[in-house]
This record gives C-alpha cells, sequence and structure tokens, in this order.
C-alpha cells in the first residue's frame, strides 16, 4: 500500500478496464479513455478480479482495516449489489482469477480450481513452492479453446504449465515443467492465445518466452543488467510486442515477433563474449515514477498505458525505430471520477 491508499492494481482479461484496490473498496476504471466506471465501498480490499465487463467481481479483504475474513473469496454481483457467492480457504488468499467457467484460488503453497459461475464446483488442488505474490496465470482469451495456467512449480525457478480447460473433479492430470530460471520465479505473463508464456526470476534482469505446445524457450530478453523487482509483463493483443514494468521506474517494449527490432550490443558479433552481449535489449523504453508498483499494457499496437500505485497514470507512443514519445501528461486517477481525458 501507498499513501494514496491503494493498495492494488489489476486489469480485467482484455485489459479494457482495470480495478482499482483502496482502504475504503475498489474502483473499476476504463483503460482507453481513462474514466471511472463504478465504485464499491466494500471495506479495504487486497486483490480484485474482473469477469471480463460482467457484473461479477471477486475481492479479497485487506489493508489496515479489513472488512472480512483474508482467507475468503467472496463474489460480488453489481446488478444486486450484493455478494453472491464465497470461497472460504485454509489460509488467507493471495490471488483469484475468473474465466467463463473456472475460477482460480491462490494461496501460499496450493492453486485450487473451480467450476464457475452457476455452481461453483472444486475440481482439483495443485501444489506449488511458497507463493506469496500468489503468482498465476491463465489463458485471457474468453473464446479459447485452451485454458493454460502457469504458475510456479515445486522446485525453484520453474514453471508448471496445464490446460484445465477439459478437467473434471474426477481428473488426475501431471503439469508440464519448464526449468525457466535459477532462482525464484518474480512475475508471469500469458499470450492472448495461451500459446507464449513470458517468466522472470527474483534477480529482474532476464526475461524468457516459452512456447507452451512445445515446452521450449523462444526468446530471451534483457531488461538490464542489475538486479530489479518486476512488477508487471503483458504481451502486446497480437503477441507482435511485450512490455514490462520495474521498480526501476522505466517500462520496456521488446519485439516478440520481429525480434531483429531488438537493440543488441556493439559487441554481439563477437561469440567468444558472454550471453550478455548476445542478449536482446529493449527496443524501446519510457520513465515512470521509480520505486513505485506499476502495471502496464497496450493501448493499440504502438500505445502503451502504465497505471501507478501513487495514482498517475501515464501513456505513450513507440514506433519499430526505437523512437518513443509521451502521448498525455501524468493524470492523476482522483481528478478522473467525472471527465474522461
Amino acid at each position: 500500500m501507498n499513501e494514496k491508499g491503494i493498495i492494488s492494481l489489476s486489469f480485467n482479461q482484455d485489459h479494457t478496464f482495470f480495478a482499482c484496490c483502496t482502504e475504503t473498496g475498489v474502483r473499476i476504471y476504463n483503460v482507453e479513455p481513462l474514466s471511472l466506471r463504478e465504485r464499491f465501498d466494500l471495506g479495504g480490499v487486497s486483490k480484485c478480479e474482473m469477469l471480463n465487463s460482467s457484473n461479477f467481481i471477486a475481492i479479497v479483504s485487506g489493508g489496515k482495516y479489513p472488512k472480512y475474513c483474508q482467507n475468503t473469496v467472496l463474489i460480488y454481483d453489481a446488478v444486486l449489489e450484493k455478494f453472491v457467492m464465497e470461497v472460504i480457504c485454509a489460509s488467507s488468499v493471495k490471488s483469484v482469477l475468473m474465466r467463463r467457467n473456472k475460477m482460480i484460488v491462490v494461496t501460499m503453497d496450493k492453486i485450487s480450481v473451480f467450476t464457475f459461475p452457476t455452481v461453483i464446483t472444486h475440481i482439483i488442488n495443485l501444489e506449488t513452492r511458497p507463493n506469496p505474490m500468489g503468482l498465476c496465470e491463465i489463458t485471457p482469451l474468453e473464446t479459447s479453446t485452451k485454458q493454460i495456467i502457469a504458475y510456479p512449480g515445486n522446485k525453484i525457478g520453474s514453471v508448471h504449465i496445464m490446460d484445465v480447460s477439459n478437467l473434471e473433479a474426477t481428473s488426475s492430470s501431471a503439469p508440464a515443467i519448464l526449468n525457466a530460471h535459477q532462482g525464484e520465479i518474480s512475475c508471469l505473463a500469458i499470450n492472448r492465445l495461451g500459446t507464449l508464456i513470458a517468466s522472470a526470476s527474483a534477480k529482474g534482469t532476464l526475461i524468457r518466452i516459452w512456447d507452451t505446445c512445445h515446452k521450449v524457450k523462444v526468446a530471451e530478453l534483457r531488461r538490464g543488467s542489475d538486479t530489479a523487482t518486476l512488477y508487471c509483463i503483458n504481451f502486446s493483443p497480437n503477441s507482435e510486442f511485450l512490455c514490462c514494468s520495474s521498480d526501476k521506474g522505466t517500462i520496456h517494449i521488446f519485439a516478440v515477433i520481429e525480434s531483429d527490432l531488438n537493440r543488441r550490443s556493439s559487441l554481439s558479433p563477437f561469440s567468444f563474449f558472454s550471453s550478455y552481449c548476445q542478449s536482446q535489449w529493449a527496443l524501446a523504453t519510457f520513465t515512470v515514477p521509480p520505486e513505485v508498483g506499476c502495471i502496464c499494457t497496450f493501448l493499440t499496437l504502438d500505445t502503451v498505458a502504465a497505471i501507478c500505485l501513487d495514482g498517475t497514470y501515464h501513456k505513450f507512443a513507440f514506433s519499430k525505430d526505437g523512437t518513443s514519445r509521451r502521448k498525455s501528461f501524468q493524470i492523476y486517477l482522483h481528478n478522473c471520477e467525472d471527465d474522461e481525458f
């Protein structure tokens, strides 16, 4: 949490809205143009998950004065203006994800998959390493035939992936294992179709991209050379680009499909230099307030938005030649309750 009272930020599945969790409840904003859409006074909320643009939101209480138990996921119906469902866990809930027919609840060392929303039925538990950030991602596209989930595995640095689209309560299925990093996993992302996963470790210097079908690494992107905390990774809608934010106050944009667009070290032609010189560096970068949690997303194929825990909204444009520019002045969320920007 920060001095603005914002506890966390999160996008809905297609990144058209974002939720701002505060000490008093949840505010839902339109991403572009920026405007306040809904306000729910539900007490302190640590996590909020929207179900696309529907009337359902899932919340987990938190903050200084939580109104409800922090081991409970509460489903709120904005039309009925009341809670309609709940899932109670044995320990505190770290995150929750919803899709058209699934709900995933993440605790410190377990991921539980449920059917949703007509009837909540437990399907399967997946064991993880200690997962204090509640890392878990699932295919965002509502119409995708596969629902690929990615989460930290039992071994340090590993990522487990599994298709949960056809799982039933009697299912027994083992996940595929990616030996992704040497250190603890700190950030994950999955593209719209669930065909690519991006992962980063606690060191925060490298982002690796994995093919979920063949279970192989397809790219390695270098954010920087010094250790950093990555807050967010996201693919563009067509997976052509990837953006990431860190505590260094920088948004990095990488080309995924046309990787030749990414910058390289001038020493990269010389094979006797380390893999550091062979790395792909960001195509473009932007600056936001440093050491402030921040989520970022693509508004269009060449425009990026960043929303920070200090309550600021930023918009940038970039081109394939690496040039970039700020598209709007810094906007404060509390100033856009009645107007659009």
